[in-house]
Parts: C-alpha cells; sequence; structure tokens
C-alpha cells in the first residue's frame, strides 16, 4: 500500500472511530443518567452493566485512535510501513488488513 493510500484510508478510520466514540459515550451518560432516576423500576445492575460496557467500548475506541494517530505520525516521519519494535519493513498484506500495524505479524504473536 503506497502512503496515500494508508494516509486515506487511515484518515477515513479516525473519523469513523470518533464518531462510534462520541455515540458511545453519549449511551453511557444516558444509562447512567436514566438509571439515576426516581421511581425507576428497571434493574439497577443492568444499568451498570451497560455504562461498564460502554466504558470498555470507549477505552478500545479510544486505544484505536491512538494507534492511528501513531500511524498518521509515521507516515510524517517517513517510518510508516516498518516495526515500531524492529524497524523491520511491515508485509504489505498485513498493512492492506489494517494500515495502522505497528508490527509484524510474528512480533504481535510474541507479544501476545
Amino acid at each position: 500500500m503506497d502512503e496515500d493510500q494508508a494516509r486515506t484510508r487511515l484518515t477515513a478510520e479516525r473519523t469513523e472511530v470518533e464518531s462510534l466514540l462520541a455515540e458511545t459515550e453519549a449511551e453511557a451518560r444516558q444509562n447512567r443518567e436514566t438509571g439515576d432516576e426516581p421511581g425507576d423500576i428497571g434493574d439497577p445492575a443492568q444499568t451498570l452493566t451497560a455504562g461498564d460496557m460502554a466504558d470498555a467500548v470507549s477505552a478500545r475506541l479510544r486505544d484505536r485512535l491512538a494507534t492511528i494517530g501513531r500511524a498518521l505520525q509515521r507516515l510524517d516521519d517517513g517510518t510508516y510501513g516498518r516495526s515500531v519494535r524492529s524497524g523491520t519493513p511491515i508485509p504489505g498484506d498485513r498493512l492492506d488488513a489494517d494500515p495502522a500495524a505497528e508490527l509484524t505479524i510474528e512480533e504481535a504473536q510474541a507479544r501476545g
């Protein structure tokens, strides 16, 4: 994948993840607010669980945004397409599957 394609895909994914994050955080706020209303006959544990799940999803989305940001920075720095650990080139198939990949497949598998 060339750098222009990578930048286009990463930018589009960043926009999508930002949108999902905003929706998830709004849902978490709504779940918490709804659960605190007087006279709510729903199961308070269910609301807490929904809020906790939304928090977990939000954390994963924030992590993905950070990964995308680092990939865009590597594009700017001229180091895109190389492992951040070893400097080994990341195969094109891996970058096609995930343009924000930071490690080779072998390094990612060894990481666990």
